[in-house]
């Protein structure tokens, strides 16, 4: 029994503005003769269109998957006006993918379909038939669809016990258009499901660092559709929350509302219902669902520093160093980080856990969509081959 190679996982990032010379950097630490899938997360300051075609030109039929981001975490922590990728052993992962377009049209029938096609495509030699114990799913999903809540339950139905997570494509605050990308193309309106079967050791985990508070804002007039409250307690939303976070109106901003979350509580646990902005009628738009009656509650911040240390720390003790550790990280919390001035602190972290990922207008955690988390993958170094 050997250890598995160092290239069982590899990352790389470019930094170069030119999208040929970023694809190719990107190639020349990736290829090599077992080289099986890249997956990857990019800045929207590329020309999406030139950044297509060059990765065709330097990864030819490889399959590659990838989705655009609010923001970039590479080697270096977390980034902007990047690219950042990871390549995965043939030898040590089987994987799947399906794109899904006409994402308000994906029903129940649809997800077992694309769910027993990976389970086909994934089983294998090295790990069986795909399960719990030795298969995930990672979901890109356009950022701006507001489709998520309705595919991810679906496709958790279809999933059974098989864990999934991921993230929501972004494009840097601008609120415009969001991509995934597949089959050397970038497009929007759709999903990529993933499917990736491995005897590496992993954990999926999801982490917040909020805090729930006593007070509660009722949702009394909202537009679920489109993801708008009108009302909070039967006042203008804004004016509510402002009155809540003691901010005038017109103070509110990213960091208010990263700083200042609101969250639904289901069962035991509180999911953040993340504010996008402020409207003109002072109604809040969301990035996550929101439906008439529901009760929000005022959460408060503890440390993401301390909370990101302890989970991934815990999770490293079960599985030994990590070989990479893939997150998909509320764009929040990113700007929460910069207001208090510990960006740089958090990357220090990010790089000794060995996190890799991007900046999200979502998670997706086992057919939910939340807010404010860092969720992803840990793939370990326990076992050996």
């Amino acid at each position: 029994m050997t250890a598995a190679p160092p290239n069982a996982v590899l990352t790389a990032f470019s930094a170069a503005s030119d999208e040929q010379a970023a694809a190719a950097e990107l190639a020349d630490k990736l290829l090599h003769p077992h080289l099986g899938f890249v997956l990857f997360f990019c800045s929207v300051e590329y020309d999406l269109d030139r950044l297509a075609g060059a990765l065709r030109a330097h990864f030819g039929e490889l399959p590659l998957s990838g989705c655009t981001s609010c923001g970039e975490i590479t080697a270096r922590g977390y980034d902007h006006g990047t690219i950042v990728a990871i390549g995965f052993d043939r030898r040590f992962f089987c994987v799947g993918r399906r794109l899904v377009e006409k994402l308000d049209e994906f029903d129940l029938l649809d997800a077992q379909q694309l769910t027993d096609s990976l389970i086909s495509e994934c089983c294998n030699r090295l790990a069986g038939t795909p399960s719990e114990n030795n298969t995930f799913v990672l979901t890109l999903m356009d950022g701006l669809s507001v489709n998520e809540e309705m595919v991810l339950a679906t496709l958790n139905s279809a999933l059974g016990s098989i864990t999934s997570f991921g993230g929501s494509a972004g494009d840097e605050y601008r609120l415009s258009s969001t991509y995934v990308y597949s089959d050397g193309r970038f497009c929007s309106e759709a999903a990529i499901v993933i499917m990736i079967t491995t005897l590496l050791d992993f954990e999926v985990f999801s982490t917040h660092h909020l805090v729930p508070e006593k007070t509660k804002l009722v949702v009394t007039a909202a537009d679920p559709e489109h993801r708008i409250v009108h009302e909070l307690n039967a006042e203008p939303a804004a004016v509510a929350y402002a009155r809540l976070v003691g901010v005038p109106v017109d103070a509110l901003d990213d960091a208010a509302f990263a700083c200042s979350p609101l969250a639904v509580r289901i069962n035991d646990g509180y999911y953040a219902r993340a504010i996008q902005r402020v409207n003109d009628d002072l109604s809040l738009s969301f990035y996550c669902a929101v439906e008439n009656g529901i009760v929000l509650t005022a959460m408060s911040t503890a440390s993401i520093l301390d909370d990101l240390d302890t989970k991934l720390s815990a999770i490293e003790e079960r599985l030994g160093p990590a070989w990479v550790t893939l997150g998909c990280d509320c764009c929040l919390r990113h700007t929460q980080l910069q207001a208090e001035g510990l960006v740089e602190d958090a990357s220090v972290l990010l790089r000794r856990h060995g996190v890799i990922g991007f900046s999200t207008y979502g998670e997706q955690i086992d057919g939910m969509h939340i807010n404010h988390t860092l969720t992803g993958v840990v793939i370990g170094r326990k076992n050996r081959f």
